[in-house]
């Protein structure tokens, strides 16, 4: 595609950071920044103008940054395999999974973890007991332990581990999020609105277990998400690279297949609002 105008680009940058509150401190910052920004958008465009994959890219809220600056974003560590988890309660009933409470943007937060565990108790509370209700992502950030350190990065296996023993996770309004590490607020964290008995874990590279599974209830995943085609993902199937290098957490809620063939899961992400359908 041909290279738009320095001017015009100016212009595009300064409607951006409108749009998504950026401040910089200083012109060598806002510079800097802008010189990402123009490299990133150059690469959007490349991309769609290529028109040789099933989805498209577009700017986001993470524009002005380098890619090894998103990839510091994500979960502290990388897993060593694909995990996949799902809460379980006793009682159940078929219903559908993808009428669940919007997603909360979790910024530049390593929250994730939080985000996802909580996307899939939500969606399963409101199978099982036919009501919608935000639960607290806040909760898990300042509450788990294990491996997790909270906005640093952490893992849904101990966020899981700890709602089994504990019996429940609260709601948003009891305990809302801050996108900051707190100290845990026992009291607030005392009073469960959604109750998880116990999780299980899907067996590792079983198409045919995450089906089943997600044929019931929404599942949390791991996923390497640090390319630019993940990063930068607006619409369409993703069939980009799957990478190894886990560093990511999201929830599957869904799957189908496309009017020409194509089979996709159907993932909601925390740091949009807008899920991804990732082609299988």
């Amino acid at each position: 595609p041909r290279r738009l105008p320095e001017a015009l680009l100016s212009e595009k940058h300064e409607k951006w950071m409108a749009h998504h509150g950026r401040v910089y401190k200083d012109s060598v910052e806002r510079e800097k920044r802008f010189q990402i920004f123009k490299n990133n958008l150059q690469v959007i465009e490349s991309f769609n103008a290529a028109g040789d994959k099933p989805f498209n890219l577009s700017i986001n809220r993470f524009a002005d940054l380098h890619n090894e600056e998103f990839k510091a974003l994500l979960i502290n560590g990388q897993k060593k395999e694909h995990s996949i988890w799902t809460a379980t309660e006793t009682s159940f009933r078929y219903d559908s999974v993808t009428e669940i409470p919007a997603t909360m943007d979790c910024r530049k937060r390593g929250s994730c973890w939080a985000f996802s565990t909580v996307a899939t108790i939500e969606g399963l509370h409101h199978i099982t007991k036919d009501e919608l209700v935000s639960l607290s992502k806040q909760e898990l950030v300042d509450c788990v332990r294990g491996d997790s350190e909270g906005c640093i990065g952490g893992y849904v296996e101990d966020a899981f581990e700890f709602l089994a023993k504990k019996g429940g996770i609260t709601s948003e309004t009891k305990y809302p999020y801050k996108g900051v590490n707190k100290s845990c607020k026992v009291k607030k964290e005392s009073h469960s609105v959604a109750k998880i008995k116990r999780y299980e874990k899907v067996p590792a590279n079983s198409k045919k277990a995450l089906l089943k599974a997600v044929a019931h209830q929404p599942v949390s995943a791991y996923v390497e998400a640090g390319e630019y085609a993940f990063l930068f993902y607006s619409t369409g199937i993703f069939t980009g690279k799957c990478g190894t290098l886990i560093d990511h957490s999201v929830t599957v809620v869904g799957y189908g297949k496309a009017e020409y063939g194509t089979k996709y899961w159907l993932v909601k992400n925390s740091w949009e609002l807008n899920g991804v359908r990732k082609g299988t």
